[in-house]
């Protein structure tokens, strides 16, 4: 991976600026700060950045830190990331971007939650860990294949232990959920 100039800045600029956006739309869902209307906007958001993840995957395939930077590569990944109405779009992201890990241009732990997303999304069980559904009572693992090896699939690449890594998150959103939330929301951990 390299610090040097993006060879596309614009493109770098514009997922950056969607993928904040996102994230600030996740926010107010996970806190239910929105009504109905704004929920069919928000829905109509993410929409519009799957489409246009969709044609950046086509022109470009997965947008790497050689195209886009580092900051940019995550937020294509952030974007793909939550891109649950699409799974056939998470799918090929998916592929791509393990490519792109293969060729020294993404995160291997990018793709990890991008592969574990689709897992979750289509019913099966996740590989290494990355997903968690937020309930009333709390943060909770999504189904694991293999739990007993799970702490060495996730070592292999570069996570940190499961019980470290849920202990964080449950600390994170302890704060933001409210008792009373009846809401159920998949969380991915940050990578």
């Amino acid at each position: 991976m390299t610090a040097a100039e993006p060879l596309r800045p614009d493109l770098a600029r514009e997922l950056i600026a969607r993928a904040t956006q996102s994230a600030a739309r996740r926010a107010k869902r996970l806190r239910n700060q929105l009504d109905a209307v704004q929920l069919g906007q928000d829905r109509h958001a993410d929409h519009a950045d799957a489409k246009v993840m969709r044609r950046v995957l086509a022109e470009h395939d997965w947008p790497g830190h050689r195209l886009v930077g580092a900051e940019a590569a995550r937020a294509a990944w952030s974007l793909a990331l939550h891109a649950d109405d699409d799974a056939d779009f998470q799918r090929a992201a998916t592929t791509l971007l393990e490519r792109a890990v293969q060729d020294g241009d993404a995160r291997v732990q990018h793709w990890a939650h991008l592969y574990d997303r689709t897992l979750v999304n289509s019913g099966r069980p996740q590989e290494f860990g990355t997903q968690r559904v937020l309930t009333t009572s709390g943060v909770e693992l999504c189904p694991v294949r293999a739990p007993d090896s799970l702490d060495q699939r996730r070592a292999s690449i570069g996570l940190s232990p499961i019980a470290t890594s849920l202990e964080t998150v449950r600390c994170r959103f302890a704060h933001d959920h409210q008792a009373g939330d009846s809401s159920t929301v998949v969380l991915a951990e940050v990578a």
